[in-house]
């Protein structure tokens, strides 16, 4: 015990140094903490003055965190200002609705109405999954919150691919259409698409018993939305039992984008015998359908679709990429954010069907387009006054053009801005032919890249150069080369869409559903009683052609062409931006596609409409919101937006309630639709 207690005391006993013995403590003498301390504290200095250095420096994860941070705060202090301000304070008051206005006039439901949505604008939701989706049966996968794309982006976007092979559903994976009003009222929380017109039509007295939202998988292409859904089929006995439930009133169907070009197809098939068709023989369009009001229609397609499959870009991806490279290409933490993007949707065979049609006829060549002279000052000049009064139906036309530079609009695709603007002479010609011959010359030269993400991935570093090297792609040359780049997509989808013109429209060959979406292949049926209007919004600037490089990285796996942006134009009038050249439209169809079928195709008794069903242009100018009280705006001609356009509502309310176009004072037009239609040379 006592042994114990020492060793303990010699413990607890601090050593000192004694130099006789030659031993040393181990308390730190006074001096030397001081050093340690002035050392220590220098150490921490530099370490500070090396952070802020290194703070100061950009960093692309620093900048998104500080942009989604404001934009949070916005949102919420918005939000918050909504609910907190009393709602009679002067200028938040909202405005009367065209419904409501209408109804106090004594407007009621008249027709049945059908809506018709569009590309992307409908929902989809999960049936059957796999593993990875447990817990999402019959969720949105797509509309709605979107959460699922952050929860488990490439699960979401494998149960959104179709198969490459039969363009329906892959194995143990079954997608469908939401059915039902709620199918297309909202494509997020907050923004809207029919919600308002929907609201507009109840208000009158309208409800589902008179009112029908046709929604179909819109990434199927049309004949497999019946082949897989019978969604044709659906839709024929729904507008039938609302033709007899409803008094015998004929239907009023408001079909919008993709949508126009669904139903175009449906009013072939209809007619058509079965097993092609749905049999309901050469008088059903007559006896069922009022009129059909196409709102932002691409009856002839356009042309960002084929950027899209080419690149899966447009503006605004070409945008993005210029001001933070990183983020979209699969440099950072390997996203490949477009090459996912591009692997699903080009399963999707419906985009196809939005490829331009007509070739260089309507949209133009080498040396010439329809839209020659256009000045992309457009909205910011004041209109005169034209003098041509050919139009029959009280068309008060307008020209706003200013020459400043020529544009060659018809080279949808240029490899370099030097090559868009060249003398044709000096380009190339390409065909069929040239790139079988470049697909065979470069055949033997592909170098491994492991597993194929996208079938750029299947190319050879020459035949990608050579096909930058042949420069500038037409509307017909282009078929050519997304069947080169995407040749399992158009292998596929062509056997499903054309986009060429007919030359003999009572040759057999276009009883086949392949040439039904395509007005230049196919005629309206027999309803001279019918109307049909074409609704859609100009002056916005709208994507018309582009200006492309080949990507700088040598990488496997990447896209190895992505728009040019910085081409510019040379002066204040160039519509040149960012790669892009830019037309009049609503921001995603041009003028040319959503007006010339109604301008001149189906003008009187044409080839394409030998019944003479009477056509309507509505234009409707756009007029961007004066504060962002007002939302959206309610006079806005953007291609979603204009579905809240209190000018096209009244229009829609007032046929639905049994007014005809006459009445509703004809042609409405603001743009140089008529000129366009005038300069392209095809026989009627």
């Amino acid at each position: 015990m006592a042994s114990i207690l020492r060793f303990r005391k010699l413990c607890c006993v601090e050593p000192v140094k004694c130099s006789s013995l030659g031993f040393e403590s181990f308390e730190t003498p006074k001096a030397d903490k001081k050093e340690s301390y002035e050392k220590t504290k220098m150490e921490n200095v530099q370490k500070k003055k090396k952070f802020q250095r290194r703070g100061k420096e950009w960093r692309c994860v620093d900048n998104c965190c500080w942009v989604i941070g404001y934009m949070c705060t916005t949102w919420w202090l918005l939000v918050f200002m909504y609910h907190s301000l009393p709602a009679n304070l002067s200028g938040l008051k909202a405005p009367e609705t065209p419904g409501t206005r209408l109804k106090r006039e004594g407007l009621a439901p008249v027709h049945p109405v059908v809506l018709v949505p569009g590309i992307v604008t409908g929902g989809l939701e999960l049936w059957e999954g796999k593993p990875c989706s447990d817990g999402l049966f019959r969720k949105r996968l797509w509309g709605g919150s979107f959460t699922e794309i952050i929860k488990r982006p490439l699960c979401w976007l494998e149960h959104l691919s179709l198969d490459n092979e039969t363009g329906l559903d892959p194995p143990g994976i079954r997608v469908r259409a939401v059915p039902g009003l709620v199918a297309a009222d909202y494509l997020a929380p907050g923004y809207f698409v029919w919600a308002v017109l929907i609201q507009n039509l109840a208000q009158i007295g309208y409800e589902e018993k008179n009112m029908y939202m046709a929604a179909f998988d819109w990434r199927l292409s049309f004949q497999n939305t019946e082949i897989r859904d019978q969604a044709l089929s659906g839709l024929k006995s729904k507008i039938e039992l609302m033709y007899i439930s409803n008094g015998y009133k004929k239907v009023v169907v408001v079909p919008h984008s993709m949508g126009v070009n669904y139903f175009l197809h449906f009013l072939k098939w209809v007619e058509s015998p079965p097993p092609m068709g749905g049999g309901g023989g050469p008088g059903w369009c007559a006896k069922h359908i009022k009129a059909i009001m196409n709102i932002g229609p691409a009856f002839l397609g356009v042309p960002k679709a084929a950027s899209n499959i080419f690149s899966a870009e447009g503006k605004d991806v070409a945008f993005i990429r210029a001001m933070a490279p990183g983020v979209l290409d699969s440099e950072l933490l390997r996203l490949q954010t477009l090459e996912h993007a591009m692997r699903a949707s080009r399963t999707w065979d419906s985009i196809v069907s939005l490829l331009p049609k007509g070739g260089e006829t309507i949209w133009g060549g080498l040396d010439w387009s329809p839209e020659e002279g256009y000045d992309c000052g457009l909205t910011k000049k004041r209109c005169m006054q034209t003098s041509d009064e050919t139009n029959s139906n009280n068309t008060d036309g307008k020209l706003c053009l200013k020459v400043k530079e020529s544009v060659n609009y018809g080279r949808i695709i240029s490899f370099g801005k030097a090559a868009s603007q060249l003398p044709s002479s000096k380009l190339p010609s390409l065909g069929p032919k040239e790139f079988q011959q470049i697909s065979t010359s470069t055949s033997n030269s592909k170098k491994p890249c492991g597993e194929v993400m996208t079938e750029y991935d299947e190319m050879s570093r020459e035949s990608i150069r050579e096909v930058a090297e042949n420069g500038v792609y037409t509307a017909r040359s282009l078929i050519d080369l997304l069947r080169f780049t995407a040749p399992k997509m158009m292998r596929r989808a062509e056997a499903h869409f054309s986009h060429g013109i007919a030359e003999n429209l009572d040759d057999p060959k276009y009883n086949h559903y392949k040439y039904w979406s395509n007005p230049l292949e196919t005629k309206l049926p027999n309803a001279p009683d019918m109307e049909i209007y074409c609704l859609y919004g100009v002056g916005i600037p709208t994507e018309r052609s582009y200006v492309y490089k080949v990507s700088p990285s040598d990488r496997c796996r990447i896209i190895p062409f992505q728009i040019d942006s910085s081409a510019d134009g040379t002066d204040d009038g160039g519509c040149l931006k960012g790669g892009v050249h830019f037309v009049d439209g609503d921001e995603s169809i041009p003028v040319l596609s959503a007006g010339f079928m109604c301008a001149k195709g189906w003008r009187g008794r044409t080839r394409f409409n030998p019944s003479g069903i009477a056509t309507f242009i509505r234009e409707h100018r756009h007029k961007p919101p004066a504060s962002i009280l007002e939302g959206r705006g309610q006079e806005s001609g953007a291609h979603v937006d204009i579905m809240g356009n209190v000018a096209l509502i009244e229009d829609v309310l007032r046929v639905a309630a049994g007014d005809t176009g006459v009445e509703l004072r004809g042609d409405r037009i603001y743009s140089d639709i008529l000129r366009m239609s005038n300069r392209i040379n095809i026989r009627l």
